[in-house]
């Protein structure tokens, strides 16, 4: 009845959706880091199975390089449209909710014949 009960409430949701934006932030931090982290192992180790098998140790090095690269782009593929309002990759997963832009077109553009889809 005298108003501060609303107040007290309105802060405590506000920090509470602060807490969760941060917790969700970390959540995506660290998912991020383990697909770097298991691209490189996994090319790596291919690399070097195949660098042992031929006798030539540069593989290994290359693997990794070759998995850190699958991994950036793996990770541009699925966090990177986020901020434009896409579905933030396959499954709909991140991102806002919404669905895909314009059907698959790059750049959000629609070929003349395709208005209709």
């Amino acid at each position: 009845m005298n108003g501060q009960g609303d107040g007290a409430r309105t802060e405590f949701s506000r920090r509470a959706a602060a807490a969760q934006g941060r917790a969700e932030g970390l959540n995506v931090g660290w998912t991020v880091f383990s697909y770097l982290l298991s691209g490189m192992a996994a090319y790596g180790i291919i690399g070097w199975l195949i660098g042992r098998a031929v006798h030539v140790p540069v593989l290994f090095p290359v693997g990794m390089l070759i998995g850190m690269g699958i991994s950036i782009g793996f990770i541009i593929y699925r966090y990177g449209r986020q901020g434009q309002g896409g579905s933030g990759g396959p499954g709909g997963s991140g991102g806002t909710g919404s669905p895909p832009r314009s059907g698959g077109f790059p750049g959000g553009v629609v070929p003349p014949g395709k208005k209709g889809r």
